[in-house]
């Protein structure tokens, strides 16, 4: 079943955010690497593709797993978590309508 990961970030943690960057990219590429990846990115902080200094307000992913414990234990083990990115993370069960 697909699962959407919302995930909310702290105050001022753009450094943290970038430090830890690869090592959440690289589970988001096993994932996708899987055929379990729908889709995945960061929200901007503005209105604007690349928010510079202003940073992210968060990230979305909808990803396969199977049970929504594994996705919550998946999403708790995010690099962004352990490096305090993230000041909140929201999983739930996502059904693909459209396209």
């Amino acid at each position: 079943m697909w699962y959407v990961i919302d995930a909310r970030d702290g105050q001022d943690v753009l450094q943290r955010r970038l430090e830890a960057r690869p090592r959440h990219l690289e589970r988001l590429n096993a994932l996708r690497d899987a055929g379990r990846l729908l889709l995945a990115g960061p929200c901007p902080a503005i209105d604007a593709e690349d928010p510079g200094p202003a940073g992210f307000s968060g990230s979305l992913i909808v990803a396969e797993f199977e049970s929504l414990e594994a996705a919550r234990d998946w999403a708790k083990a995010d690099p962004y978590v352990e490096a305090g990115v993230y000041a909140s993370v929201d999983v739930r069960p996502f059904r693909k309508v459209l396209p």
